[in-house]
C-alpha cells in the first residue's frame, strides 16, 4: 500500500463549518489580501491602509480604555484571587457588579444569578442560539445584521427566518413581517440596539411594540446590546430589558465597545424575566448546561470589573461619545459628496453606518464586492460589503477611527468615485 498506493485515510474536515454565509471576518480577509497583493501594483500608489470595515478603534490613543480599567486588570493580577477556575456562570462578584450595573435602567432590580459571563459577546450568542436549536424550531434574525447570528445557527441546525428592518423608517423593525413569519415553532426574535450594522438607535415607543408583538406570538426576544450607550443622537438608548414584564427579554452585552476592549472577551448574558418564564420552560438549565462544557472568560479580567465599573468615571465615557459624534457628521456629510452613495440615515449609535450604493452609476463594477475590492486595491480602504450583513449593494463603514483618518478614507473613496464615475 506504501509503494504508489493511495491510502484511504478515515478522517476529514467538518463540512458544516464550511458556511455558505460571509463572515466579517473572512470579508475583511479577502479584501486586505486584495491590498496587499494588488494585481497591479505599478498603477496605484503605495499609501496606509485605512480600516473602515471593522469596529476596533484601539490602536487610535484618543480611543484608549480608561487607565482605571487598566489599574482593575492589574490589581486583580496582583492579588493572586483570581489565578483559578471560575464557577459556572462566573465569579460571583463580578456577576452582582454587572447586575447592578444593568439595573440603573430598569424598572426591576437583577441579581448575580440572572447574570452569565462569556467570552466576548461572541460567545453570548453561540451560547444563546444553541439552547434555541431543537429539531424543528426557528428564530428570526434581521436583515440587514450582525452574520454571526445566522452562521451559528446554520452550524446548530436551527431554522433562520428573515424579517426586515426599513432604512425609510430609521431602520425599525417590520413587525407585520415578523407576524407573517413566525410559526408555533419560532422561539425567538433577535434585535440589535444599538444597531450593528445600520448605526440606528430604537425608541421607547418600537421598542413596546417589540415586545407587544413577541407577547402575541408566544415568543421571547434577544437584545444584543453590546453597543448600549454608546449613542450620539436624539434617541436615547432604552434596553429592552425595560419590557420584561410584557415579555421574557434576554439580553447579551458586553465591555468591548463600551470600555474599547475588545481584546478582553468579557461578555455576558442576562435574563429579564421578573416572571420566571424562562426557569419554568427550562431555558435556564439549558443555559447552565452549555456553560458546564464550554470555555469561561479569564478569571482574572472578571475579578477586575466591579473596580472597573466603581471607578470609571463619566468624562470617559462622554469623550468618546463626543468623538463619535463629529465623525458621525463627517460621514454623513462627506457620503453626500460621492454621488453613488446614499445615506438614508445619520448614524446616531453604535460605530458604523449602513449606506446604499448605486453601481449604475460607475463602469465595471456591478457590485457591492466588486466595489469593495477595487477600494481596497486602488485607494487602500477598506469598507464591509453589504452583503455580509445580508444586504446587497449596501457598504457598511465605521467611523471609530481618528478624525483625519476617516476624512482621509472618504477623501479616497471620492477620488475612487471620480475615477470610476460613467461619463455623461
Amino acid at each position: 500500500m506504501e509503494n504508489g498506493s493511495q491510502r484511504k485515510w478515515q478522517f476529514g474536515g467538518n463540512e458544516e463549518l464550511n458556511m455558505a454565509a460571509i463572515s466579517v471576518r473572512g470579508a475583511l480577509a479577502m479584501l486586505m489580501k486584495n491590498v496587499n497583493n494588488p494585481d497591479e501594483s505599478d498603477h496605484y500608489p503605495q499609501r496606509p491602509t485605512i480600516m473602515l470595515g471593522r469596529g476596533d478603534p484601539t490602536e487610535f490613543r484618543s480611543f484608549w480604555t480608561t487607565q482605571s480599567a487598566v489599574d482593575a486588570v492589574t490589581d486583580a493580577l496582583q492579588s493572586f484571587k483570581f489565578n483559578s477556575y471560575c464557577p459556572t456562570g462566573g465569579v460571583l462578584e463580578a456577576r452582582r457588579a454587572i447586575a447592578e450595573h444593568l439595573s440603573r435602567d430598569l424598572s426591576h432590580k437583577l441579581l448575580a444569578e440572572d447574570v452569565y459571563l462569556t467570552s466576548g459577546c461572541t460567545q453570548a450568542i453561540e451560547i444563546r442560539v444553541s439552547v434555541l436549536a431543537r429539531p424543528g424550531s426557528n428564530i428570526l434574525l434581521p436583515r440587514p445584521g450582525y452574520p454571526q447570528y445566522e452562521a451559528r445557527a446554520s452550524f446548530d441546525h436551527l431554522e433562520v427566518r428573515h424579517f426586515d428592518l426599513l432604512p425609510e423608517k430609521g431602520w425599525e423593525v417590520d413587525l407585520d413581517a415578523v407576524e407573517a413569519l413566525a410559526d408555533h415553532n419560532t422561539a425567538a426574535i433577535v434585535i440589535i440596539n444599538p444597531s450593528n450594522p445600520c448605526g440606528n438607535v430604537f425608541t421607547y415607543q418600537h421598542l413596546e411594540k417589540i415586545a407587544e408583538t413577541a407577547k402575541k406570538l408566544g415568543i421571547f426576544v434577544i437584545s444584543d446590546e453590546v453597543y448600549g450607550h454608546l449613542t450620539f443622537g436624539s434617541n436615547p438608548f432604552v434596553p429592552m430589558g425595560k419590557f420584561s414584564s410584557t415579555v421574557p427579554v434576554i439580553t447579551l452585552g458586553s465591555i468591548s465597545k463600551t470600555w474599547i476592549v475588545p481584546g478582553w472577551k468579557l461578555g455576558w448574558i442576562v435574563k429579564n424575566d421578573p416572571k420566571g418564564i424562562f426557569d419554568k420552560t427550562g431555558i435556564v438549565d439549558s443555559i447552565k448546561n452549555y456553560l458546564d462544557i464550554t470555555t469561561d472568560p479569564a478569571t482574572f479580567i472578571q475579578g477586575a470589573i466591579p473596580q472597573i465599573f466603581e471607578r470609571t468615571k463619566e468624562t470617559f465615557f462622554s469623550n468618546i461619545i463626543g468623538i463619535m459624534k463629529e465623525a458621525a457628521d463627517i460621514v454623513y456629510d462627506m457620503i453626500k459628496e460621492i454621488p453613488c452613495l446614499t445615506c438614508p440615515h445619520k448614524p446616531q449609535g453604535s460605530m458604523v453606518v449602513l449606506v446604499k450604493l448605486n453601481p449604475s452609476t460607475l463602469e465595471g463594477i456591478d457590485d457591492d464586492i466588486q466595489f469593495c475590492l477595487k477600494l481596497a486595491k486602488e485607494e487602500s480602504v477598506i469598507v464591509l460589503p453589504g452583503v455580509t450583513v445580508g444586504l446587497k449593494n449596501w457598504l457598511r463603514i465605521t467611523f471609530a477611527v481618528e478624525l483625519p483618518v476617516l476624512e482621509d478614507g472618504l477623501q479616497r473613496i471620492k477620488a475612487f468615485y471620480q475615477r470610476h464615475a460613467k461619463k455623461q
